[in-house]
């Protein structure tokens, strides 16, 4: 089996930008054997820093899932309307404006590599709902519009982020997964099958939201049973207030153990509840989009360091399709 990584999250490069960091961590990244490519975040151009720089240092047969997050929230940040399920007219066509950026990225990553190398693109239902009104039908409305443009074989699937609850102070605070399952369903009954949308699964974000290890669990067994899940994204939380910060979407490695010698102690995504998620997905294998997303700490961490921990990741997933 080969995994999508979203190793942005692993970067040296935590703030700002340095070539020779990147492609030196590059050329680590292209010797693992199973690593299937990217989950790459999209910002509003191809590379967040350097367009050329990426074409020249990925790998030949790499494919790709673009992660719109980085980019969604850093419009959030400066206009808070902002979102594919804003009821703001004007938030609603910047978002469709800075997605018509991602349809056009993936163009140029497909011709560069003379194939379609974008498997899918994952959209995430901004705004933050404790801060602007957002609804279904902004959602379909904007995806019933992005359905009319070319994605080059690009399936588009929302990635479900912790949706707003009057429990705790959200990270992301987005649509419910139950909103977001409602409108997938209402387009797919209407869709070729070449069309079809589906729902990707992080687990950080799902566990974040739920206060519960099972939370993601429970939001992949939804999915599924829905017949919409496309993909799950291992990425963990933790109510421990270690570097990674407490209730915070940082990413965190898997929990550390006696296979996983360098994962973090306070960390609630345990192999265990890595396994038991696939092991839910009834066909893990045949998922779209299946992989990890590990930030590192601490930041000035080596490459080796990062790679190491990388591997471990990967080595989870491994161990379960094994067994």
């Amino acid at each position: 089996m080969k995994y999508y990584l979203g190793a942005y999250a692993a970067s040296p490069n935590h703030s700002g930008w340095d070539a020779e960091l990147e492609t030196a961590f590059y050329h680590e990244l292209q010797a693992l054997p199973n690593l299937k490519g990217l989950e790459h975040p999209f910002l509003g151009s191809l590379h967040q820093h350097d367009d050329n720089w990426f074409l020249a240092n990925i790998a030949p047969d790499w494919e790709y899932v673009f992660t719109c997050i980085p980019g969604i929230m850093t419009a959030l940040s400066q206009n808070p309307l902002f979102g594919l399920a804003s009821d703001d007219a004007a938030g609603r066509d910047a978002a469709l404006r800075f997605m018509q950026q991602a349809c056009a990225a993936i163009g140029t990553l497909n011709a560069h590599l003379g194939r379609q190398a974008v498997t899918a693109v994952q959209i995430q239902t901004a705004p933050a709902r404790h801060n602007a009104a957002s609804s279904s039908a902004a959602l379909l409305a904007s995806l019933n519009t992005m359905l009319k443009w070319d994605w080059q074989g690009a399936k588009i699937v929302i990635e479900h982020c912790d949706a707003y609850v009057d429990s705790h102070a959200p990270s992301k605070g987005f649509l419910a997964l139950t909103d977001e399952l409602g409108v997938l369903s209402q387009l797919n009954a209407q869709l070729p099958a070449a069309q079809q949308l589906g729902m990707v699964i992080n687990w950080g974000r799902s566990v974040f939201e739920t206060r519960q290890v099972g939370g993601a669990l429970e939001h992949i067994k939804a999915a599924q049973a829905a017949g919409l899940l496309s993909g799950v994204m291992f990425s963990g939380v933790s109510d421990k207030d270690s570097e990674y910060g407490a209730w915070r979407d940082s990413h965190q490695p898997a929990q550390q153990s006696g296979l996983v010698k360098h994962g973090e102690p306070g960390s609630w995504m345990t192999e265990q509840a890595m396994h038991q998620c696939l092991a839910a997905c009834q066909q893990p294998a045949a998922l779209p989009v299946l992989g990890a997303k590990i930030g590192i700490r601490p930041f000035n961490a080596s490459i080796e360091q990062r790679i190491t921990v990388i591997r471990e990741t990967l080595a989870i997933l491994d161990r379960f399709f094994v067994i």
